[in-house]
């Protein structure tokens, strides 16, 4: 997936917006969702609108606000553009811009938008294609409480935003027509994909694990033509749209193609452009500046694939175009969040044999990092390859250490003791055998009490601790785990339970869930991917209509067999 690891840029002529256009921008982008003008513009309007409304009207949905201008046909011209004006006077710092990444970096001379090999350059320019059809805005994330937050051949970056605390962050539009390096795709994502990478990411983020975010779901009428599972049945579909937004959108393969085509010179700027805008900590004139930022991918790496074990999390294509150098989870396709507890779950069904399994993830992180590593090669004195490879051969046990923190939590344990390891691999083992719910099994580990366990008396409400109590061994782990919860030094019991909730998730993003919403989303009703926005928001906490629609339920007898692809 070399080819696919330059990226396309959009070349969109208000480029900047600063504080002298943030009229004409508003009244610009009223128009575009009214009257239909400039069509190549039309979607970008769509969506930033959106993006104005959740970040500078936090009290308001912008979902709803957005929706109103389309349904509102009593009288259509009444105030419309006034009230986009309003708004954009509040838009005192809303900046966005292209010119860091395009005035450091070279772009494609070549302006025509055709599949083909592109060198010596890191951009593309390309207009997104709109919609011809009715478009629909499903969903909008809430900007204003982010903490602290790469394309292919269907993504169009329109440039940087940068909020009113000085951070920037790169806007992605997925699912937006052909570009260079489109292959024999269409450029166009489908509504099935795209409900799932909106609600995955915004998931994932609440789940406090690095990750892309997704800002706003736009879905159209327009045919997109996939088959989903390779068997030759293709069948009609809605095209949609996500606008994601990252820190960065680099990735492993990124620099891997500048490598592969001996492209140095731009791999040594590309590099340098990174470091100085993304790794603060490193100095970019510092000789072993690269050996430091290979240093802090690999921890970095190690760390995130730790926290996707943590929540029964298989990323579903792990190649190196989808690993980002900020060691951040992007590009959500045939992802998965294990249901039954299985090292060998695979979420993708394309993936025959079954590379990107869940107890495979480590590995692959570190055949990735050693491909960035190859990548890096040709820039590295003897001295500091050899440097490079002794921190690669670190990464497996910066993992291991990070696993084992990770389980020791979210079974309660505090300090440190010689059998942890043994107690995490036994109920592992023990989930395994009984085809135990993963994600709650530890929340109900987290809610039953000791002497509950003590009794080996498990409510009825326990359901996933029941099925791991059939097994024979269940009262030796039991045994186990009360002896070592009693070295938790001034631990009790209410103590350990609230300390295990708040890293034991009661809801994530199970495929049954998603492929609920999607079904109904098919029929134009958005009301579950309202719903698991709302829930997914505070993973941690009880729910009550998340409890009524069955989240932290076994996995129903519909959705046993569910199937997700690549094809998206």
């Amino acid at each position: 997936m070399l080819q696919g690891a330059r990226r396309t840029i959009m070349n969109f002529p208000f480029a900047y917006l600063g504080r002298s256009r943030t009229r004409s921008i508003g009244f610009l982008l009223c128009c575009l969702i009214r009257r239909l003008q400039f069509p190549r513009l039309l979607l970008l309007g769509v969506i930033c609108h959106a993006v104005v409304c959740s970040l500078w009207r936090p009290g308001l949905a912008g979902s709803a606000s957005l929706l109103h201008l389309y349904s509102n046909k009593s009288n259509p011209e009444q105030g419309y553009c006034e009230r986009e004006v309003r708004l954009a006077s509040s838009l005192d710092f809303w900046t966005l811009s292209s010119e860091n990444l395009i005035a450091v970096l070279p772009i494609d001379p070549v302006k025509e938008n055709y599949v083909r090999k592109v060198k010596n350059c890191v951009f593309s320019i390309a207009f997104p294609t709109p919609f011809k059809s009715r478009v629909h805005l499903v969903a909008v994330s809430k900007f204003g409480i982010w903490a602290d937050q790469l394309g292919d051949g269907r993504a169009h970056l329109i440039g940087i935003y940068m909020n009113r605390q000085g951070e920037k962050w790169e806007l992605q539009l997925k699912g937006s027509g052909k570009t260079p390096y489109s292959r024999n795709g269409d450029g166009r994502a489908v509504l099935r994909s795209s409900v799932r990478e909106f609600l995955c990411s915004e998931a994932m983020y609440y789940l406090r694990i690095p990750t892309s975010r997704a800002a706003s779901l736009v879905v159209s009428d327009d045919a997109v033509w996939r088959d989903q599972f390779y068997n030759g049945n293709v069948v009609k579909e809605r095209g949609a749209v996500v606008l994601r937004v990252a820190k960065s959108w680099f990735r492993i393969g990124s620099l891997e193609i500048l490598a592969h085509y001996g492209e140095l010179d731009l791999l040594r700027m590309l590099l340098d452009f990174i470091i100085q805008e993304h790794f603060p900590s490193i100095d970019v004139k510092e000789p072993n500046r690269y050996l430091d930022f290979f240093s802090t991918v690999v921890s970095e790496t190690a760390q995130l694939i730790a926290l996707w074990m943590s929540v029964g999390f298989a990323h579903g294509v792990c190649n190196t175009d989808n690993f980002s150098l900020l060691s951040i989870t992007i590009d959500y396709g045939p992802f998965g969040f294990m249901e039954a507890y299985n090292p060998d779950f695979v979420p993708n069904t394309s993936d025959d044999e079954r590379r990107y399994k869940i107890g495979n993830q480590a590995n692959i992180g570190m055949f990735n990092l050693n491909k960035l590593l190859q990548a890096l090669n040709p820039l590295l004195d003897p001295r500091q390859k050899q440097l490079a490879a002794q921190i690669l051969e670190g990464y497996p046990i910066l993992y291991d250490t990070r696993f084992r923190e990770l389980f020791k939590a979210k079974l309660g344990l505090l300090g440190k003791s010689k059998g942890d390891d043994d107690l995490i691999a036994f109920l592992l083992h023990l989930m395994e055998k009984t085809e135990a719910d993963f994600t709650m099994t530890f929340r109900q580990l987290s809610e039953i009490t000791q002497s509950q366990l003590q009794e080996l008396s498990i409510p009825q409400q326990f359901w996933a601790l029941k099925m791991i109590s059939k097994h024979k061994l269940f009262p030796a782990w039991v045994s186990q785990y009360l002896l070592r919860l009693k070295s938790n030094v001034n631990d009790s019991d209410s103590e350990r339970r609230k300390r295990m909730t708040t890293v034991n998730p009661r809801y994530v993003l199970k495929n049954w869930m998603v492929e609920s919403a999607v079904q109904k989303a098919e029929r134009n009703d958005f009301s579950e991917v309202h719903l698991l926005q709302q829930v997914l928001r505070r993973p941690f906490q009880k729910h009550s209509a998340a409890e009524t629609a069955g989240y932290s339920s076994p996995t129903p007898s519909w959705a046993k067999d569910l199937r997700v692809s690549c094809s998206s």
